[in-house]
């Protein structure tokens, strides 16, 4: 096991490594200048002060000098300071928005989990019966809902025309914290974020349970006259669930992107909110150090997603 994470750990370093190489091509591939972002449009700057800033940054490098020059400094946990917050570091700036996105993924990605696994096991026991049919045709269109849409549509019936829940932020401008009311401001983002992993979870679950079923082991135990509640959650669901771990794990990088719109929609207060603040006002050093972070996290919870995949199924060990 120890040599199964390691291997998965390399591959996880590499794949951190190139993600920061093509952000960083992308930044300086971008259209415009990027010292355009550390000039105040109201106090133009001479040819002469541009030339003394841009040596003083280090853009007037070559790419490559200058990747290495930020990845030095990042391995040592400086990545720099923010251009439009003026002396405020990149780093506690983002890791004070990990808590609010990992409140949010973490919540949605649950309640997708708990509804896909429960539907599809539901579903394939009830094949091609009413309540399946009516199931497919809502996973579908929760598959092919985009996440914006989702979100909006959302906001405006839930939060506009019915008020049930908040229509933004993380709790109630002016009111002390409370955990009731976090948890009425996550309601609904946390359930806009879950309809589509959701519908995929019991796409892939239903499938896959629909193939155990099938097998010589799952009609032997029927045959041995176990009830079929115990042949459907002891002898298929386990084995059934080894495809739906690795695609909750790949579900995560989709999360984030997903939760990038639901954070600008709900103005909440994660990294997707300031990654996107962060392009739109060319902050180079939060969008990289906010790109890493993000990098890091999706890569970590695919590692333990292959150590529990691992766990479930030791031939994996074996095997890779």
């Amino acid at each position: 096991m120890l040599s199964f994470i390691a291997r998965r750990s390399a591959t996880g370093l590499l794949m951190l490594v190139a993600l920061s190489v093509l952000i960083f091509i992308l930044l300086r591939l971008a259209p415009g200048d990027p010292i355009d972002a550390y000039i105040n449009p109201s106090s133009p700057m001479s040819a002469s002060d541009l030339e003394v800033l841009r040596d003083r940054l280090g853009l007037d490098q070559p790419l490559p000098v200058q990747y290495l020059a930020w990845l030095r400094a990042a391995l040592g946990g400086d990545f720099g300071y923010s251009i439009q917050r003026s002396g405020v570091a990149v780093l506690p700036l983002v890791m004070e928005r990990v808590g609010p996105t990992a409140l949010l993924m973490g919540t949605g990605l649950a309640i997708a989990i708990v509804l896909g696994i429960s539907a599809g096991i539901f579903s394939a026991v009830r094949r091609n019966a009413l309540p399946d049919i009516a199931l497919s045709v809502v996973a579908f269109v929760g598959i092919s809902s985009p996440a914006f849409l989702t979100a909006l549509l959302g906001l405006y019936f839930f939060s506009v025309l019915l008020r049930w829940a908040p229509s933004g932020g993380m709790q109630t401008a002016g009111a002390p914290f409370s955990v009731a009311d976090v948890f009425a401001h996550l309601v609904l983002p946390a359930c806009l974020l879950s309809i589509g992993h959701a519908a995929l979870i019991m796409r892939y679950m239903r499938a896959s349970l629909l193939e155990v079923l099938n097998q010589d082991y799952v009609r032997t135990a029927r045959a041995k006259g176990v009830r079929e509640f115990w042949v459907i959650i002891k002898h298929a669901t386990r084995n059934a669930l080894l495809p739906v771990i690795t695609l909750i794990g790949s579900t995560v990088g989709i999360a984030i992107g997903g939760a990038i719109f639901l954070e600008s929609v709900f103005n909440w207060p994660g990294m997707g909110l300031l990654l996107v603040n962060a392009v739109g006002t060319r902050d180079y050093p939060v969008i990289m150090g906010a790109t890493l972070v993000i990098g890091i996290c999706v890569i970590l919870v695919n590692l333990l997603t292959d150590i529990v995949y691992a766990v479930v199924d030791p031939r994996i060990q074996v095997s890779r």
